[in-house]
């Protein structure tokens, strides 16, 4: 009898949505994980993804498929939100937009998340509620996960921020830039509180990009990610706290950031030996 294996890919089950959202004034498609067996999805954890379109490359299906078969986390519902036309307008800080006034509707895209996204997943999948919430993101998509979790840190417990774009300012480099008052996700962190339960898993690629605009021998991706956590420790958060990744060749790209998930994953939500 021949017998082929499809075991990989029929772990996760994955379906597509479209959300007519109102604040946006577009249509968000988005991409619902569920492994295979689960049942009652209010027990599990909730993970948005922004950038979710770069998951269907990867393909994430079979990366949390796997990880859930092993027993190596514990399952979790998955949602993948795919970027719009306006991706630079949409990601970014509510806080401020930038010099360039990009991220002018991050305050649009947050309350999207909470007023039409969220009501929609519990209504969808039958789950009045979560076990909890985290939220992640590649790039611009990572700044706007760890912008909203900030913000509203009494809804969520961990962000996933993989090359992100932490070096967002107010000021241009040849507008009088100053790296301590400028870098806008920097300066809300000085400027917030501690709220112990919050975890942070921060990726970078020492490929991620050239620029060094201090030219300290250190590419700006891991200066910026560095000095965040430099930040969030002076808040009272701890090594307990953040988990730092940095991946000897990796780049700013959709291949990196597949290698970089599982790492997160089971950082986040792996089964720890009871013995």
């Amino acid at each position: 009898m021949h017998h082929t294996k499809s075991v990989d890919h029929k772990l996760v089950s994955k379906e597509q949505f479209i959300l007519v959202s109102e604040y946006l004034e577009r249509e968000v498609l988005f991409d619902v994980y569920i492994p295979d067996g689960t049942l009652d999805l209010d027990q599990l954890s909730l993970l948005l993804i922004n950038d979710g379109q770069d998951l269907l490359k990867m393909p994430f299906d079979e990366i949390l498929g796997k990880l859930v078969h092993s027993k190596l986390i514990e399952p979790l519902v998955c949602v993948g939100i795919h970027c719009g036309p306006e991706r630079k307008m949409e990601y970014g800080t509510a806080f401020s937009s930038d010099y360039l006034g990009r991220g002018a509707k991050a305050g649009l895209y947050t309350k999207f998340i909470f007023d039409e996204m969220l009501p929609f997943i519990r209504k969808k999948l039958h789950a009045p509620s979560f076990k909890d919430k985290s939220f992640a993101g590649f790039s611009l998509g990572g700044l706007s996960a760890l912008d909203i979790i900030w913000n509203h840190a009494s809804e969520f417990r961990k962000v996933g921020v993989f090359s992100g774009s932490l070096w967002w300012r107010r000021k241009g480099y040849d507008e009088g830039y100053n790296e301590e008052t400028d870098r806008l996700m920097h300066l809300q962190i000085r400027k917030g509180t501690f709220h112990p339960w919050l975890q942070f898993f921060i990726e970078c690629g020492t490929q991620d990009e050239t620029a060094d605009r201090n030219n300290n021998g250190i590419i700006d991706t891991i200066d910026d990610a560095l000095d965040m956590i430099v930040a969030l420790k002076a808040k009272g958060y701890t090594d307990q706290h953040i988990e730092y990744l940095e991946l000897a060749d990796g780049k700013h790209d959709v291949d990196t950031w597949a290698r970089a998930l599982p790492a997160f994953l089971q950082w986040g939500w792996g089964i720890r030996d009871k013995r």
